[in-house]
């Protein structure tokens, strides 16, 4: 065997060695390092940030979910259920149209500019709708009372909260159709808001899920 035969064998051999290390360093010792890592010191968010309730996962804390009752015949957009907090519209979700085997939810944005006539009426329509639904005896909503997020979309479409004051203009609604006090619901959802982080950052919130779980156990309670 000449020496340019045996040189590629062995540069052969160095390669499939190396090659072999760096999949098993890369592919599967720091994968797994990561994994241990995360599932030990970020166990929750790790997993997806999930909500559960009565041992079951509900969803998760980072992506809102619908609240919606069963569409009615020849209905194309389903009506809020009422006895539920609602949280913010959802106009930027599309259908997946790429891979059909799977029905799947688009996240983004309605890219509508901010003087379209086409926004400027969602806005419109969404703040009439706001009103309607919220107002109920003894308690009318005024168009002036209805915050910026329960007429527009998040960026992404799957924000999970709310402002306090969106979620306050539903309570006597909520509090009606549930059959408990306007107090009560009040009270749960004080106990929902969380504040700005570190004291400073971003905005007071309510979780819509964890709100309306505690909304849940509160009226099994009676």
């Amino acid at each position: 065997m000449n020496h340019s035969v045996m040189n590629t064998a062995r540069l052969f051999g160095a390669g499939l060695r190396a090659l072999l290390v760096l999949t098993l360093v890369t592919g599967v010792i720091y994968p797994l390092v990561v994994t241990g890592i995360a599932q030990g010191l970020f166990h929750d968010k790790a997993n997806g940030s999930e909500i559960t309730a009565n041992g079951k996962v509900v969803g998760s804390s980072l992506i809102g979910q619908p609240y919606n009752l069963p569409l009615k015949k020849g209905q194309q957009t389903p009506d809020p259920d009422p006895k539920w907090f609602q949280g913010r519209p959802a106009n930027g979700l599309g259908a997946n149209s790429v891979n059909t085997q799977y029905t799947l939810l688009l996240s983004g944005a309605t890219n509508l500019s901010a003087d379209s006539k086409d926004l400027l009426q969602q806005v419109k329509d969404a703040k009439a709708a706001v009103v309607k639904n919220n107002s109920v005896p003894g308690y009318t909503v005024r168009p002036s009372q209805v915050p910026a997020d329960a007429v527009t979309s998040s960026g992404s479409g799957l924000d999970p909260d709310i402002s306090p004051r969106y979620a306050e203009i539903q309570v006597h609604r909520v509090a009606e159709r549930n059959g408990l006090s306007v107090a009560q619901v009040e009270k749960l959802v004080e106990d929902k808001t969380e504040g700005r982080v570190i004291g400073f950052i971003g905005e007071p919130r309510v979780n819509v899920l964890e709100l309306n779980i505690a909304l849940k156990d509160l009226v099994a309670q009676h």
